[in-house]
């Protein structure tokens, strides 16, 4: 048995990992913690009120200008931190001797890794290696590599190889998060039915996404406390513990309050959402993946039947989708019953692969969409097993139809990333025209689905 304190790092190993957890768990640790300061449900207007560096990533007319007959909406959209939640746990093995490294990781970014190793332990990044066996599960979690760095750190204490692997308790509590975000978004309606102005402003959830597809003549997109994603944790003082890149980082967020609002305008104009949305759309790529997906699903206009669509551009790929739903309006319970998706994905390479890549995509998204939320106080995580953080089971996910919309005029683009960047929205439409409520904030859970229903604040 060999205890190791070094700095931040406390450790018990031993050869049984059994016996070394259970010396670990009967160390008495003193924690000096700092006051909570902020949780689950504070933690929106903390974000407003600590969000810095604001820039504009759009601008185009002028917002200024008086226009005669314009109808004003004022909308501010919320969403949660969600963890990655992969059933494999964080974990590595390390091997340090004669001046070099050896490291085995689960790991999505095996070069920064490398650099992460090297500067923990004085050497060049040339003496270390790192093995990658396949990953199981990482949609952006698997980047920060603590573990590997903890695992070389003391391999290197002791001489010996260490291997590190994570608890699902300490997965939860230790693992980086997608964060938390604002999105207030102004928008007016010209008396021609067509958006005539839209003001946007994102706090601290990431930038991707955020500038709508659609021809707007006066448009701004501004940021604030926002995240840059790279190989290492972030943890900006917006924010009360790391965060990270999740699942197209930024874009799930900035495309559920984007085509949440061009609905809610829609509506407002007394137009179809689809009509709404060809009207506005110039991107042919997208005009296609749009009515393409819609002829798939059957869209018919004003049915009030629960259904919803939504499209948006990610990693040069053009997506939509259109779903149908039903709710319980006793328990709150939305059930998604049909999702089709739509892509332009460039040149396709391996189709059954692509349509592969489009349901799992789809299906992770019913998570942040629907049931996927952190509990904190402070910095304390509140959900350290999947008993009270939900993930999507098997019984919940729909039918699911893709539609691979060959482009070979350009290369290969993104596969997995742009249809989870719809779910969030096409499912909050979808609930919008089965309830005529809306609900702006993710996830839908079931109580916030109550609330809404009885015209109550979620609790």
């Amino acid at each position: 048995m060999t205890l190791v304190e070094q700095a931040d790092l406390v450790a018990v190993l031993h050869e049984d990992p059994q016996r070394a957890e259970q010396a670990l768990q009967a160390l008495d640790a003193d924690w000096e913690l700092p006051a909570a300061g902020v949780d689950a449900e504070g933690i929106f207007d903390a974000l407003l009120q600590r969000a810095d560096g604001e820039h504009e990533l759009a601008h185009r007319g002028d917002l200024a200008a008086a226009g005669a007959g314009l109808r004003h909406f004022e909308q501010r959209y919320e969403k949660g931190y969600v963890a990655h939640a992969a059933m494999e746990p964080h974990a590595a093995l390390a091997r340090v001797a004669e001046g070099r490294a050896e490291i085995w990781a689960s790991t999505q970014t095996p070069f920064p890794t490398r650099d992460h190793v090297a500067a923990a332990l004085g050497l060049e990044p040339s003496r270390v290696r790192v093995r990658v066996p396949y990953v199981g599960g990482g949609f952006g979690g698997k980047s920060a590599d603590r573990q590997a760095v903890e695992a070389a750190r003391l391999a290197q204490r002791t001489g010996r190889p260490v291997l590190v692997a994570w608890s699902r308790a300490e997965e939860f509590f230790l693992d980086t998060f997608d964060p938390a975000g604002v999105v207030t978004i102004a928008s007016d309606l010209g008396a021609d039915g067509r958006i005539a102005r839209w003001d946007s402003r994102v706090v601290a959830s990431g930038e991707r996404g955020a500038i709508p597809p659609y021809a707007i003549p006066a448009l701004r997109v501004r940021s604030a406390g926002g995240i840059v994603y790279g190989g290492s944790a972030a943890a900006p003082a917006v924010h009360p513990f790391g965060v990270g890149p999740w699942r197209a980082p930024g874009a799930n967020m900035n495309v559920f309050a984007i085509e949440s609002q061009i609905d809610l305008m829609a509506a407002a104009a007394g137009v179809d959402p689809l009509e709404f949305r060809l009207r506005h759309l110039e991107e042919p790529r997208l005009r296609r993946v749009l009515q393409a997906a819609a002829q798939a699903f059957g869209w018919t206009p004003g049915t009030g039947r629960g259904q919803g669509i939504a499209c948006s551009v990610d990693a040069g790929t053009c997506v939509a989708a259109c779903a149908q739903i039903e709710v319980d309006a006793a328990s709150g319970a939305l059930r998604v019953l049909r999702v089709v998706c739509a892509q332009d994905m460039g040149q396709i390479i391996n189709p059954e692969g692509a349509r592969m890549q489009i349901e799992g995509g789809i299906t992770m998204g019913l998570g942040y969409a629907l049931s996927e939320e952190l509990h904190f106080q402070g910095g304390d995580i509140a959900d350290r097993n999947f008993d009270t953080y939900a993930i999507p089971r098997f019984a919940g996910v729909p039918r699911i139809e893709t539609l691979l919309l060959p482009n070979d005029a350009i290369g290969p683009q993104g596969g997995g990333e742009p249809p989870i960047t719809v779910v969030g929205a096409v499912l909050a439409n979808a609930l919008a025209d089965a309830t005529g409520r809306r609900l702006t904030r993710l996830p839908m859970t079931p109580q916030r689905v109550r609330a809404a229903l009885a015209h109550k604040s979620p609790e």
